[in-house]
């Protein structure tokens, strides 16, 4: 006989309680029971575990008390053994569920699966196979209900999460507006690439790469979030796709699978194009967007835009755009103009430093030939795209920079400004808001740095199918959404490290939960009891902030 106290089964059962009931029968001896009480679905529910009805009595008042605590520090006397983290996992769980993330991926074992993967995606990281080892010292059983498994079980989790993604994202949507009580009316996109060390990925293709790393293979990924940053949907295409092709996709979730009506459409410089501002003025939705440069310079000849506009704190003009009135917000980021200047200025430095070095070594060297190393500069020359900006000629042996004045400054007029473009009229967004409202996406560029680098590490991707790698993306998203959620709490009760340099963070909140194990007690060769210890202040200060109790004692 295993005899466990204090513990919680999580699958869909909230509270665990046994205890002794005596149930009258109206010809004969009562009938003596032992049952369990938990709660389930919101619900109470009761189940009879054995008929004790040929007990002796002495024997029944004695498990009466046993079930009640009276003998536990009696029993307890000897050198308990550590058992599996409990702690970690019990609050992550805790956390998701207020989320409503356990509920809509399901009660079935993949779906506990599938749990496991988010909850140690934030925990862990890592692969499948990293995941099944550390999954040794965690408390599975008790927290998810989950006996041993392998990477294989967790591959097929990443395969329902493929299957299932859809309706998933519908039920976490209305989940998010019983917490809300309204649907935004905002919604905000943004893609991202992520790198592949492999070349067997189904979806890996060569495509413009945002980590600078040439010659690999990548995926695309789209996050749509809400004016906040909170996503609610995430969409990984081939590494080849550009960005314009994959907003439609997105106007079809909102509109299609969270069957929202209005809303205006935030997508990043250059991202909303004819092709999708028509799938959005068909469904008469609106956008907002910021021009590129060629676009904004194009606006310049045509005298629709000024130079001068840009001097202002915050400029309005207004324009059409295929015959429909769309509004130019204006603005110059004075310190973004600096940075480009000094960037260009050091581009030009070391230009200079690098002929200057390759002067001295033909003065050095006569059978040297400058004109070799004319082409090598011209090559350094378009790689750091300063072509018209200066110009190489040949003096003699000796090479000579020209820089072009004129064009430098032209290049640098528009260093540090940008236009957002919206069709949203006056009366719905004014200046101000229309600005900070494409600002917004600055969160959505947070959350990619949380999921490619930070603390959940998108790469590297260890999975070769498709329906494994959209699986993984998206286990990747649903742990940011968890992610997000606990540090706000933990933000609200601590500070940020912004303005509390000690302030405790996400990071340090799991590292401490992770020192929350089981005690194990073993009374004789058949009976063990398991017991939660006391957390520690730090570790109740955590579990306070994030609004986790643990199970009782």
């Amino acid at each position: 006989m295993c005899y466990i106290i204090a513990l919680q089964s999580f699958y869909g059962v909230v509270f665990i309680g046994m205890y002794v009931s005596i149930v009258p029968n109206r010809n004969s001896p009562p009938a003596v029971l032992l049952r369990e009480s938990f709660r389930e679905d919101g619900k109470v529910r009761n189940r009879t575990l054995a008929n004790l009805s040929h007990w002796p009595a002495e024997r029944v008042e004695a498990l009466r008390r046993a079930l009640r605590g009276d003998f536990d520090q009696a029993a307890l006397t000897g050198s308990p053994k550590l058992g599996p983290v409990f702690g970690l996992l019990f609050v992550l769980r805790r956390v998701a569920e207020d989320l409503g993330i356990p509920a809509a991926l399901g009660k079935t074992e993949l779906s506990r699966l599938a749990l496991f993967l988010v909850l140690a995606r934030l925990a862990h990281r890592g692969s499948r196979l990293s995941a099944v080892r550390w999954a040794e010292e965690q408390a599975v059983k008790e927290v998810l209900n989950l006996d041993r498994f392998d990477e294989d079980d967790l591959y097929m989790a990443l395969d329902e999460l493929c299957r299932r993604q859809e309706k998933i994202e519908q039920q976490l949507f209305a989940h998010y507006l019983r917490r809300k009580a309204a649907p935004p009316q905002l919604f905000l996109y943004d893609v991202t690439s992520s790198y592949l060390e492999g070349e067997q990925n189904a979806l890996g293709a060569y495509g413009y790469n945002r980590d600078g790393k040439k010659g690999k293979q990548q995926i695309v990924l789209g996050l749509l979030a809400d004016p906040e940053g909170e996503p609610l949907a995430v969409r990984v295409f081939a590494g080849n796709t550009a960005d314009p092709a994959t907003v439609v996709d997105q106007i079809r979730i909102l509109q299609e699978q969270f069957q929202v009506r209005e809303f205006i459409f935030v997508g990043d410089r250059g991202m909303v194009k004819s092709k999708s501002i028509a799938a959005l003025e068909q469904g008469r939705m609106h956008y907002i967007t910021a021009l590129t440069d060629p676009q904004i310079r194009r606006l310049l000849e045509e005298k629709i835009l000024q130079l001068e506009l840009f001097g202002e704190p915050l400029c309005e003009v207004e324009g059409e755009r295929q015959n429909r009135p769309v509004r130019y917000v204006l603005r110059k980021n004075t310190q973004e103009a600096a940075r480009e200047r000094y960037r260009l200025e050091d581009k030009l430095a070391r230009l200079e430093a690098r002929i200057a070095a390759r002067n001295q070594r033909v003065e050095d060297h006569p059978r040297c030939r400058p004109e070799a190393g004319q082409r090598v500069l011209e090559v350094w020359l378009e790689r750091h795209k300063l072509q018209g900006l200066v110009e190489l000629e040949m003096e003699g042996r000796k090479l000579i920079l020209r820089r072009q004045d004129k064009k430098i400054e032209e290049s640098l007029e528009l260093a540090g400004c940008y236009v957002i473009t919206t069709d949203v009229g006056k009366e719905s967004l004014n200046t101000r808001q229309v600005h900070d409202s494409y600002m917004s996406l600055q969160k959505v560029e947070r959350d990619f740095r949380t999921l490619k680098t930070g603390l959940l590490d998108v790469r590297p991707v260890f999975v070769r199918k498709q329906s494994r790698t959209r699986g993984h993306v998206f286990c990747c998203m649903l742990a940011l959404k968890l992610a997000r959620e606990m540090e706000q709490r933990l933000r609200a009760a601590f500070g940020s490290t912004a303005s509390h340099p000690d302030a405790l963070t996400l990071s340090d909140a799991l590292d401490a939960l992770a020192s929350l194990r089981l005690l194990e007690y073993q009374l004789d060769d058949k009976n063990t009891v398991i017991q939660l210890p006391q957390p520690s202040d730090r570790q109740k200060q955590i579990l306070d902030a994030l609004n986790v109790k643990l199970p009782m004692m």
